[in-house]
């Protein structure tokens, strides 16, 4: 894990995510690629450079926030990009060689009810680049227990499960996968590969509306202190999925989520 990409909004957690992300890519020894996507709709005749002008704003806004942490000498590069959120990021991480993307549950929300806020939901929805979900005001420390929930093992994608591994590597965790049946639970689901048998340290297998709620029953006996998750069009989330905003009494966790894209 070489590049990871913060994408940087406008909340009261901002810097204390940026410091997780700093504490994160240092013990990778990886670059740090701090970000502000801004569009701006202007109307027709006017004389205001108003690009620049928000340009120069957001950088000050960056550097500013760089400047109150301590950045541990990594190497952080400071963007600014105007364009749609998604497509930007995408092509930023992209060109960037991004490995992950880390970010906070609530860039601008203020409301106590969101888990992710219609900005950090969108990354998480609408792009399939790994994704580390840190929750607001988590302090970093090292990762001994992951657990990976899944209602389906197969994998069909290559290097899907790079960003899981690399975390297992670098702080020696155990990862304990959790297999929930569901409704939608098919032939061969739980049968794991070879590459995945030598990730997980430990198996366990059981029967639930949705992973989540698998999750929920499994949670205390595990005691993790990072959950593993699956991005895919009917996924982890379900209906979560289906908007932006994710309230926290559809999907809550106190510790952060690693969430791989689609093993499929």
């Amino acid at each position: 894990m070489k590049n990871i990409l913060v994408p940087v909004g406008s909340s009261s957690n901002a810097l204390s995510n940026l410091q997780y992300a700093v504490d994160f890519a240092q013990t990778f020894g990886a670059k740090l690629y701090v970000v502000q996507v801004y569009n701006v709709y202007t109307k027709a005749g006017t004389m205001l450079k108003v690009d620049d002008i928000i340009e120069r704003e957001s950088k000050a806004y960056l550097t500013d926030l760089v400047s109150q942490i301590d950045t541990k000498n990594v190497e952080i590069v400071i963007k600014t990009f105007k364009g749609k959120l998604i497509d930007t990021l995408e092509l930023a991480c992209k060109v960037g060689d991004i490995d992950l993307i880390l970010i906070e549950p609530r860039t601008t929300s203020i409301s106590d009810e969101v888990y992710l806020g219609k900005t950090s939901g969108k990354i998480i929805k609408h792009t399939q680049i790994p994704a580390l979900i840190v929750p607001e005001g988590y302090k970093f420390k090292p990762v001994s227990n992951i657990l990976f929930a899944v209602k389906s093992a197969i994998i069909k994608k290559d290097d899907v499960l790079n960003p899981l591994k690399s975390v297992k590597e670098q702080f020696k965790s155990v990862v304990n996968l959790l297999l929930v049946k569901t409704p939608f639970y098919g032939e061969g689901d739980f049968v794991l590969n070879d590459d995945l048998k030598a990730l997980v340290d430990s198996t366990s297998k059981t029967v639930n509306a949705t992973t989540y709620q698998g999750v929920l029953e499994h949670f205390q006996a595990n005691q993790p202190d990072m959950l593993c998750v699956v991005r895919r069009k009917r996924g982890f989330f379900v209906k979560a999925w289906e908007k932006n905003i994710i309230l926290k009494k559809e999907f809550y966790s106190s510790i952060p989520v690693l969430v791989l894209s689609g093993l499929k």
